[in-house]
């Protein structure tokens, strides 16, 4: 599988002039042979916190225009937006098929306190999968990167690719390029992080998009600046690999389980 990581400055809560930008960058994964292209976290508006101003339904237009987008170029598109719930809204990050079609859509479940995501948005519950030929892949989105449990699920339903768009600032840079590696270790398989770049009235980010192998060898790195990074995934290598270190057969939980409820961490 041929991805194209979009790393992506956001035209702030302009999704229409965001869309056109988009849809040049699409036109040109499409050309360079793409199978898939992955835009950052919020891409259409800008992330933020408590903006709950382009709110829409699947069925809404800036979800037609994503399809009609993807359909145009013949490549699977994974694009972003805030989709509307009760009672809150959610951070919504939509799969689409080279004809148009949702293939899956992930809802942020980890939402950032520190900014207060948490009073306007609600929290997904559950995890998302589709399949690009033979490479079957799996939604995060940005802070969900710090919870490992989260991804060890995605391990065990035999996702050999996680894609994981973000905003993740300037300021935390450090810990985005330690944790897109650690995660592609800890789950055996590629982890493809897009990141945003710019600045919006909420954050500066410096880009930095990753793509990690599933030894947690760094792939590919964009600078700070857009750019349209490109990397091939192998699901052989991941089954492979998977196959001869058997981790995840090797998990403990109910030992884990045990040690958390009796409050036993030691000295």
């Amino acid at each position: 599988m041929k991805v194209c990581i979009a790393q992506y400055r956001s035209v702030w809560e302009e999704p229409g002039e965001n869309l056109r930008r988009a849809g040049a960058l699409v036109e040109n994964a499409a050309r360079r042979g793409a199978d898939l292209i992955c835009f950052p976290e919020q891409f259409l508006t800008g992330w933020s916190p408590g903006a709950s101003r382009y709110a829409e339904g699947r069925d809404g237009p800036l979800t037609h225009a994503l399809q009609e987008m993807a359909a145009a170029s013949g490549i699977h598109l994974l694009g972003a937006i805030t989709e509307q719930a009760f009672p809150k809204p959610r951070n919504t990050c939509l799969a689409i098929g080279p004809e148009g079609e949702i293939l899956a859509s992930y809802a942020k479940t980890h939402l950032f306190t520190p900014g207060g995501e948490q009073n306007h948005f609600s929290p997904g519950d559950g995890i998302s999968t589709f399949p690009v030929g033979a490479c079957r892949c799996g939604i995060a989105i940005c802070y969900d990167l710090r919870f490992a449990p989260l991804f060890r699920l995605y391990a065990l339903a035999g996702v050999h690719c996680m894609l994981v768009p973000a905003a993740w600032p300037c300021r935390r840079q450090p810990a985005w390029e330690a944790l897109v590696a650690a995660r592609a270790v800890e789950i055996q398989g590629y982890v493809l992080g897009a990141n945003t770049t710019g600045k919006t009235p909420v954050e500066e980010y410096c880009g930095g998009s990753l793509a990690a192998d599933p030894y947690g060898g760094i792939m590919a790195r964009a600078g700070p600046g857009e750019e349209l990074l490109e990397v091939e995934v192998d699901p052989g290598t991941v089954d492979s690999l998977r196959h001869r270190i058997p981790v995840q057969k090797d998990f403990r939980p109910d030992l884990y389980h045990r040690l958390m409820q009796a409050g036993d961490h030691g000295p």
